[in-house]
Parts: structure tokens; C-alpha cells; sequence
């Protein structure tokens, strides 16, 4: 895996490419100097985790042939105060489907994810982030 990053401006505006080009805005907030035109780089953390769940639970689901019409996952995450570096502390996702799906096979493929394949929660984890998730199913 190769990831090229530029600097956009003279502040801390970054473009990240990866090696099939796609790219990602990265910036700091005005308080430091930034102008806030990207995702600051820990946010891009539960932006992955939040992807790599997805990414597995919806092949899960597609092979036990669960018609999924609507997914999405609520992220919320804090960090350790006062260190620096600041880790991610703890982190808490609500996983929400709607469609034709069976509670028992959602909460089975999330639990697959999060304690399985997910490389980002496992990676998020070792560095001592305490992650805790729910599952809803057609709730609002």
C-alpha cells in the first residue's frame, strides 16, 4: 500500500492519495492556523473504523441474503485528556439498519466485524481504545 500526501496551502491543508488515486482532504482547525478544509486526521480514525465494519457487515449480511435498504453507523469517540499524544479513549458506535433483516443475523455480523476482521478496531484497540457498539434494527 502507497499513500502519497501534499501540502494544498501554506497552512496545514493535505491532500492523501492513495495508489489507485483516490484522494482525501485532511486540515487543521482555525484555532492552530488551519482553515478547516478536511477531516482532521483522527476523525479520519472512526471515519475508518466506521468503513471497515461496514465493508464486513454488509458482505455478511449479503451472503445470508438480508435485504439491507438503508445503513448507516453513528461514531463517537474521546480522547485521553491532557496527553500528548492524545489516543482515542474510548469509542462508541450505534449500528442502524432498516430493511428486510433479521436482529439476531445484524448483531451476529457486527460482533464478526468488531471482534474478527475489522483490522482498524483490532488496530484502534492494541493502542488501548475501549470500544463498545449497538445494533439497531428499523428503530428511529
Amino acid at each position: 500500500m502507497k499513500i502519497e500526501l501534499r501540502r494544498v496551502d501554506d497552512a496545514f491543508n493535505m491532500e492523501a492519495v492513495d495508489s489507485d488515486g483516490h484522494v482525501v482532504s485532511m486540515d487543521a482547525g482555525e484555532a492552530i492556523g488551519g482553515k478547516n478544509r478536511g477531516v482532521r486526521p483522527m476523525q479520519m480514525l472512526l471515519m475508518g473504523l466506521g468503513g471497515c465494519s461496514a465493508i464486513d457487515i454488509l458482505l455478511i449480511l449479503k451472503k445470508q441474503k438480508q435485504l439491507v435498504s438503508d445503513f448507516r453507523i453513528s461514531i463517537a469517540g474521546e480522547r485521553e485528556p491532557g496527553k500528548e499524544p492524545s489516543l482515542w479513549q474510548s469509542i462508541e458506535l450505534v449500528f442502524h439498519f432498516t430493511g428486510e433483516v433479521d436482529k439476531d443475523k445484524a448483531q451476529r455480523a457486527v460482533d464478526l466485524s468488531m471482534k474478527k476482521y475489522c483490522s482498524v478496531s483490532a488496530t484502534l484497540e492494541k493502542a488501548g481504545a475501549k470500544i463498545n457498539y449497538r445494533v439497531r434494527v428499523n428503530e428511529n
